[in-house]
Protein backbone atom coordinates (compact mmCIF):
# COMPACT_ATOMS: atom_id res chain seq x y z
CA UNK A 1 0.00 0.00 0.00
CA UNK A 2 2.77 2.13 1.09
CA UNK A 3 4.29 2.11 -2.88
CA UNK A 4 0.99 2.36 -4.51
CA UNK A 5 0.61 6.16 -2.83
CA UNK A 6 4.82 6.90 -3.63
CA UNK A 7 3.68 5.89 -7.32
CA UNK A 8 0.84 8.16 -7.64
CA UNK A 9 2.54 10.94 -5.94
CA UNK A 10 5.47 11.03 -8.00
CA UNK A 11 2.88 10.96 -11.41
CA UNK A 12 1.45 13.94 -9.93
CA UNK A 13 4.38 15.85 -9.57
CA UNK A 14 5.59 15.39 -13.24
CA UNK A 15 1.91 16.65 -14.29
CA UNK A 16 2.88 19.43 -12.45
CA UNK A 17 5.92 19.85 -13.98
CA UNK A 18 5.41 19.22 -17.21
CA UNK A 19 2.27 22.21 -16.95
CA UNK A 20 4.92 24.39 -15.56
CA UNK A 21 7.32 23.99 -18.52
CA UNK A 22 4.72 25.08 -20.80
CA UNK A 23 3.60 27.74 -19.49
CA UNK A 24 7.18 29.18 -19.13
CA UNK A 25 7.43 28.58 -22.72
CA UNK A 26 4.42 30.42 -24.04
CA UNK A 27 5.46 33.77 -23.06
CA UNK A 28 8.82 33.35 -25.52
CA UNK A 29 6.39 32.07 -28.92
CA UNK A 30 3.95 35.37 -28.03
CA UNK A 31 7.11 37.69 -27.79
CA UNK A 32 8.63 36.28 -31.27
CA UNK A 33 5.06 36.76 -33.39
CA UNK A 34 4.92 40.65 -32.02
CA UNK A 35 8.77 41.22 -32.92
CA UNK A 36 8.06 39.70 -36.48
CA UNK A 37 4.79 41.97 -36.47
CA UNK A 38 6.85 45.14 -35.61
CA UNK A 39 9.50 44.00 -37.97
CA UNK A 40 6.74 44.26 -40.40
CA UNK A 41 4.96 47.32 -39.68
CA UNK A 42 8.54 49.07 -40.01
CA UNK A 43 9.29 47.94 -42.93
CA UNK A 44 5.95 48.58 -44.51
CA UNK A 45 6.54 52.31 -43.07
CA UNK A 46 10.02 52.54 -44.06
CA UNK A 47 8.97 51.35 -47.74
CA UNK A 48 6.14 53.57 -47.54
CA UNK A 49 7.97 56.60 -46.05
CA UNK A 50 10.97 55.84 -48.55
CA UNK A 51 8.53 56.35 -51.70
CA UNK A 52 6.48 59.40 -53.40
CA UNK A 53 4.64 60.37 -56.82
CA UNK A 54 4.81 63.05 -58.37
CA UNK A 55 1.45 63.62 -60.29
CA UNK A 56 0.72 64.79 -63.85
CA UNK A 57 1.52 68.86 -64.17
CA UNK A 58 3.54 68.95 -61.42
CA UNK A 59 7.19 68.88 -60.57
CA UNK A 60 9.24 68.32 -57.51
CA UNK A 61 12.77 69.63 -56.09
CA UNK A 62 14.04 67.93 -53.03
CA UNK A 63 15.31 69.65 -49.29
CA UNK A 64 18.02 67.39 -47.63
CA UNK A 65 18.63 68.10 -43.77
CA UNK A 66 22.33 67.72 -45.16
CA UNK A 67 22.58 69.76 -48.63
CA UNK A 68 19.70 71.85 -48.79
CA UNK A 69 17.84 72.21 -51.74
CA UNK A 70 18.76 70.09 -54.52
CA UNK A 71 19.63 71.46 -58.00
CA UNK A 72 17.61 68.36 -59.82
CA UNK A 73 14.27 68.64 -60.72
CA UNK A 74 12.15 65.52 -60.43
CA UNK A 75 9.52 64.30 -63.27
CA UNK A 76 6.07 63.22 -63.57
CA UNK A 77 6.65 59.33 -61.87
CA UNK A 78 7.54 57.59 -58.80
CA UNK A 79 10.21 58.63 -56.90
CA UNK A 80 12.72 57.30 -53.77
CA UNK A 81 13.80 59.05 -50.79
CA UNK A 82 15.83 58.69 -47.82
CA UNK A 83 12.84 59.13 -44.81
CA UNK A 84 13.77 62.00 -42.29
CA UNK A 85 16.63 63.25 -44.16
CA UNK A 86 14.80 64.01 -47.14
CA UNK A 87 11.61 65.52 -47.98
CA UNK A 88 10.17 66.73 -51.66
CA UNK A 89 8.59 70.02 -52.60
CA UNK A 90 5.87 69.59 -55.15
CA UNK A 91 4.79 72.30 -57.36
CA UNK A 92 2.00 72.16 -59.48
CA UNK A 93 3.39 74.31 -62.86
CA UNK A 94 -0.09 74.50 -64.92
CA UNK A 95 -1.59 77.77 -65.59
CA UNK A 96 -3.86 79.14 -62.84
CA UNK A 97 -6.11 82.56 -63.26
CA UNK A 98 -5.88 85.06 -61.03
CA UNK A 99 -8.09 88.13 -61.04
CA UNK A 100 -6.83 91.95 -59.22
CA UNK A 101 -8.40 94.81 -59.53
CA UNK A 102 -6.42 98.32 -59.27
CA UNK A 103 -7.70 102.04 -58.69
CA UNK A 104 -4.92 104.64 -60.43
CA UNK A 105 -5.33 107.72 -62.22
CA UNK A 106 -5.16 108.69 -65.73
CA UNK A 107 -3.01 110.81 -67.71
CA UNK A 108 -5.60 113.80 -67.43
CA UNK A 109 -6.28 112.85 -63.45
CA UNK A 110 -9.51 111.13 -64.10
CA UNK A 111 -10.05 107.70 -61.58
CA UNK A 112 -10.01 104.88 -63.22
CA UNK A 113 -10.70 101.49 -62.24
CA UNK A 114 -9.27 98.83 -64.18
CA UNK A 115 -9.61 94.67 -63.98
CA UNK A 116 -7.00 92.69 -65.20
CA UNK A 117 -6.91 88.53 -65.39
CA UNK A 118 -3.81 86.88 -65.31
CA UNK A 119 -2.89 83.14 -65.80
CA UNK A 120 0.60 82.11 -64.50
CA UNK A 121 2.89 79.43 -63.68
CA UNK A 122 6.38 78.72 -62.24
CA UNK A 123 9.18 78.50 -64.79
CA UNK A 124 9.70 74.86 -64.28
CA UNK A 125 13.15 74.77 -64.82
CA UNK A 126 13.92 77.16 -61.79
CA UNK A 127 12.10 75.52 -59.73
CA UNK A 128 14.48 75.26 -56.64
CA UNK A 129 15.55 78.75 -56.97
CA UNK A 130 12.05 79.66 -56.71
CA UNK A 131 11.53 77.80 -53.68
CA UNK A 132 15.08 79.53 -51.94
CA UNK A 133 13.62 82.96 -52.86
CA UNK A 134 9.65 82.73 -52.61
CA UNK A 135 8.59 79.32 -51.22
CA UNK A 136 5.50 77.67 -52.00
CA UNK A 137 2.97 80.36 -52.59
CA UNK A 138 5.37 82.53 -55.05
CA UNK A 139 2.30 83.54 -57.32
CA UNK A 140 0.85 85.62 -54.02
CA UNK A 141 3.67 87.16 -52.79
CA UNK A 142 4.52 88.67 -56.11
CA UNK A 143 1.79 88.97 -58.77
CA UNK A 144 -0.49 91.56 -56.24
CA UNK A 145 2.70 94.05 -55.96
CA UNK A 146 3.95 94.02 -59.76
CA UNK A 147 0.37 94.29 -61.36
CA UNK A 148 -0.52 97.01 -59.28
CA UNK A 149 2.52 98.76 -60.20
CA UNK A 150 2.50 98.20 -63.87
CA UNK A 151 -1.19 99.14 -64.25
CA UNK A 152 -0.68 102.54 -62.60
CA UNK A 153 2.83 103.03 -64.80
CA UNK A 154 0.81 102.41 -68.22
CA UNK A 155 -2.43 103.87 -67.24
CA UNK A 156 -0.46 107.60 -66.25
CA UNK A 157 0.61 107.70 -69.68
CA UNK A 158 -2.30 107.71 -71.76
CA UNK A 159 -6.00 109.96 -71.27
CA UNK A 160 -8.71 108.69 -70.31
CA UNK A 161 -10.45 109.16 -73.73
CA UNK A 162 -7.46 107.00 -74.98
CA UNK A 163 -7.73 104.03 -72.83
CA UNK A 164 -11.43 103.71 -74.64
CA UNK A 165 -10.20 104.37 -77.97
CA UNK A 166 -7.57 102.41 -77.86
CA UNK A 167 -8.14 99.73 -75.69
CA UNK A 168 -5.92 97.12 -77.65
CA UNK A 169 -2.39 99.34 -77.45
CA UNK A 170 -3.47 99.80 -73.81
CA UNK A 171 -3.52 96.19 -73.18
CA UNK A 172 -1.41 95.21 -75.32
CA UNK A 173 1.46 97.63 -73.38
CA UNK A 174 0.46 96.09 -70.27
CA UNK A 175 0.32 92.83 -71.18
CA UNK A 176 4.22 93.06 -72.17
CA UNK A 177 5.49 95.15 -69.80
CA UNK A 178 3.73 92.69 -67.29
CA UNK A 179 5.37 89.52 -68.54
CA UNK A 180 9.08 91.20 -68.53
CA UNK A 181 8.72 91.70 -65.26
CA UNK A 182 7.54 88.63 -63.97
CA UNK A 183 10.33 87.01 -65.46
CA UNK A 184 12.62 88.71 -63.28
CA UNK A 185 10.93 86.40 -60.74
CA UNK A 186 11.13 83.18 -62.45
CA UNK A 187 6.78 83.32 -63.13
CA UNK A 188 5.41 82.64 -66.79
CA UNK A 189 2.58 84.51 -67.82
CA UNK A 190 0.76 83.11 -70.58
CA UNK A 191 -2.18 85.51 -70.99
CA UNK A 192 -2.88 88.90 -69.45
CA UNK A 193 -6.49 90.73 -70.44
CA UNK A 194 -8.25 93.72 -69.56
CA UNK A 195 -11.68 92.53 -68.30
CA UNK A 196 -13.38 95.68 -66.68
CA UNK A 197 -12.63 99.56 -67.49
CA UNK A 198 -14.41 102.11 -65.26
CA UNK A 199 -14.27 105.54 -64.67
CA UNK A 200 -15.83 107.75 -61.74
CA UNK A 201 -19.02 108.74 -61.32
CA UNK A 202 -18.08 112.54 -62.63
CA UNK A 203 -16.55 111.83 -65.62
CA UNK A 204 -18.75 109.09 -66.93
CA UNK A 205 -21.46 112.10 -66.56
CA UNK A 206 -19.12 114.43 -68.29
CA UNK A 207 -18.82 111.78 -71.14
CA UNK A 208 -22.81 111.41 -71.30
CA UNK A 209 -23.10 114.92 -71.31
CA UNK A 210 -20.76 115.57 -74.18
CA UNK A 211 -22.63 112.96 -76.23
CA UNK A 212 -25.72 114.22 -75.68
CA UNK A 213 -24.25 118.36 -76.88
CA UNK A 214 -22.75 116.18 -80.26
CA UNK A 215 -26.12 114.89 -81.05
CA UNK A 216 -27.99 118.40 -80.52
CA UNK A 217 -25.17 119.89 -82.60
CA UNK A 218 -25.74 117.48 -84.93
CA UNK A 219 -29.09 117.73 -84.99
CA UNK A 220 -28.97 121.65 -85.34
CA UNK A 221 -26.33 121.19 -88.15
CA UNK A 222 -28.81 119.14 -90.27
CA UNK A 223 -31.66 121.42 -89.38
CA UNK A 224 -29.68 124.22 -90.55
CA UNK A 225 -28.74 122.40 -93.83
CA UNK A 226 -32.22 121.00 -94.38
CA UNK A 227 -33.00 125.02 -94.29
CA UNK A 228 -30.82 126.34 -96.23
CA UNK A 229 -32.19 123.61 -99.19
CA UNK A 230 -35.74 124.50 -98.66
CA UNK A 231 -34.81 128.50 -98.94
CA UNK A 232 -32.46 127.25 -102.06
CA UNK A 233 -35.52 125.49 -103.69
CA UNK A 234 -38.23 127.80 -102.93
CA UNK A 235 -36.11 130.40 -104.95
CA UNK A 236 -35.33 127.90 -108.07
CA UNK A 237 -39.10 127.83 -107.96
CA UNK A 238 -39.63 130.89 -107.81
CA UNK A 239 -36.89 131.78 -110.38
CA UNK A 240 -38.74 129.26 -112.93
CA UNK A 241 -42.32 130.96 -111.87
CA UNK A 242 -40.78 134.37 -112.85
CA UNK A 243 -39.10 133.02 -116.30
CA UNK A 244 -42.24 130.99 -116.86
CA UNK A 245 -44.90 134.28 -116.39
CA UNK A 246 -41.85 136.19 -118.22
CA UNK A 247 -42.59 133.38 -121.47
CA UNK A 248 -46.39 133.28 -120.98
CA UNK A 249 -46.18 137.26 -120.81
CA UNK A 250 -44.00 137.42 -124.38
CA UNK A 251 -45.74 135.08 -125.61
CA UNK A 252 -49.21 136.51 -125.59
CA UNK A 253 -47.52 139.51 -126.62
CA UNK A 254 -46.33 137.82 -129.85
CA UNK A 255 -49.89 136.16 -130.12
CA UNK A 256 -53.00 137.13 -128.29
CA UNK A 257 -54.35 133.94 -128.81
CA UNK A 258 -52.13 131.65 -126.89
CA UNK A 259 -54.38 132.93 -123.87
CA UNK A 260 -57.73 131.35 -125.22
CA UNK A 261 -55.28 128.21 -125.90
CA UNK A 262 -54.36 128.34 -122.30
CA UNK A 263 -58.27 128.28 -121.62
CA UNK A 264 -59.08 125.78 -124.10
CA UNK A 265 -56.41 123.17 -122.15
CA UNK A 266 -57.50 123.98 -118.70
CA UNK A 267 -61.04 123.34 -119.55
CA UNK A 268 -59.95 120.14 -121.20
CA UNK A 269 -58.22 119.25 -118.23
CA UNK A 270 -61.08 120.20 -115.78
CA UNK A 271 -63.49 118.45 -118.28
CA UNK A 272 -61.33 115.18 -118.10
CA UNK A 273 -61.40 115.13 -114.14
CA UNK A 274 -65.09 115.59 -113.70
CA UNK A 275 -65.10 112.50 -116.12
CA UNK A 276 -63.13 110.03 -114.17
CA UNK A 277 -64.47 111.39 -110.84
CA UNK A 278 -67.33 109.06 -109.14
CA UNK A 279 -69.49 112.09 -108.05
CA UNK A 280 -72.62 112.77 -110.13
CA UNK A 281 -72.14 116.26 -111.77
CA UNK A 282 -75.14 118.01 -113.68
CA UNK A 283 -73.82 120.90 -116.02
CA UNK A 284 -75.87 123.30 -118.13
CA UNK A 285 -75.51 122.56 -121.39
CA UNK A 286 -74.13 126.25 -122.10
CA UNK A 287 -71.61 126.10 -119.09
CA UNK A 288 -70.51 122.35 -120.08
CA UNK A 289 -67.27 123.65 -121.78
CA UNK A 290 -67.34 126.16 -118.78
CA UNK A 291 -67.54 129.21 -120.77
CA UNK A 292 -65.27 128.67 -123.36
CA UNK A 293 -67.94 128.69 -125.89
CA UNK A 294 -68.63 132.06 -124.74
CA UNK A 295 -65.30 133.67 -125.97
CA UNK A 296 -65.34 134.44 -129.18
CA UNK A 297 -62.74 132.32 -130.58
CA UNK A 298 -60.41 134.37 -133.43
CA UNK A 299 -58.67 131.42 -135.71
CA UNK A 300 -57.04 133.78 -137.51
CA UNK A 301 -55.25 134.96 -133.89
CA UNK A 302 -54.02 131.65 -133.14
CA UNK A 303 -52.45 131.45 -135.93
CA UNK A 304 -48.74 132.16 -135.55
CA UNK A 305 -48.02 135.82 -137.36
CA UNK A 306 -45.58 135.98 -140.73
CA UNK A 307 -41.92 137.35 -140.25
CA UNK A 308 -42.18 139.88 -143.15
Amino acid sequence: HTHKHTRAHGTTLAAMAAFRGGMNRLPKVASGAIYALAGAAGLAFGVKESIYTVDGGHRAVVFSRLSGVSDEIKHEGLHFRVPWFQWPIIYDIRSKPHNFTSLTGSKDLQMVNLSLRVLSRPESARLPKVYQDLGTDFDERVLPSIVNEVLKSVVARFNASQLITQREAVSRLIRDTLMERAREFYIILDDVSITDLGFGAEYTAAVEAKQVAQQNAQRAALMVEKAKQERQQKIVEAEGEAQSARLIGKAIQENPGFLQLRKIDAAREIAATVAKSQNRVYLDSNNLLLDVQDQDIDLEKLRPKKKK
